[in-house]
């Protein structure tokens, strides 16, 4: 069955090793016949949560900000699959991204949660100069227990520091099977 899968790319470069690792994965994706929209957050205009308690999940737009997560909340609260994307930034994941996950929470408060639960599974691409994912991976995983989605799996990408690096890279093909066959 075919699944609408949403990528938030929190790398800044457009064509970076994390950006590559998004393309291999959409590929596979797409010809399994998924649908896939990606948001590439570092050309977006998202702001920090404010910590107001102020958003309503069942809203079309939850937030009480009014930004580029505008575009955001539709497209993950009709997804099957969340993509997180990510270079590793001081052990975790960049502030594009963790900034947008912050947002996400305004699909838990209100009316009803709209985030947790609901049958929703998640990926983790990741790549980094040097190797030290684990911190990254553990919040990624704390993050699916607390959401109750289903990790589909991890493609981690490491010794990969200038553009281009990744290229011939075995994760590549990881990223594109594992797109390939959810």
């Amino acid at each position: 069955m075919a699944k609408r899968i949403v990528i938030l790319n929190g790398s800044p470069r457009r064509k970076g090793n994390t950006s590559m690792l998004v393309k291999a994965f959409t590929e596979g994706a797409e010809s399994a016949g998924h649908t896939v929209t990606e948001f590439f957050l570092g050309g977006m205009d998202v702001h920090g949560c404010k910590g107001c308690f102020g958003g309503h999940s069942s809203k079309e737009c939850p937030c009480v900000q009014r930004d580029d997560m505008d575009k955001i909340y539709p497209a993950v609260k009709a997804s099957d699959v969340v993509v997180l994307a990510s270079p590793l930034y001081y052990w975790t994941m960049s502030g594009q991204l963790r900034t947008a996950l912050d947002r996400l929470f305004a699909l838990e408060e209100g009316d009803g949660n709209l985030l947790r639960g609901n049958g929703r599974a998640a990926v983790l691409l990741m790549a980094a100069e040097g190797y030290g994912f684990e911190d990254a991976a553990l919040y990624y995983d704390h993050l699916m227990e607390h959401l109750r989605w289903k990790n589909l799996g991890k493609v981690l990408c490491g010794g990969v520091m200038d553009v281009g690096d990744i290229e011939g890279r075995k994760e590549l093909d990881a990223a594109r099977e594992l797109g390939r066959s959810l």
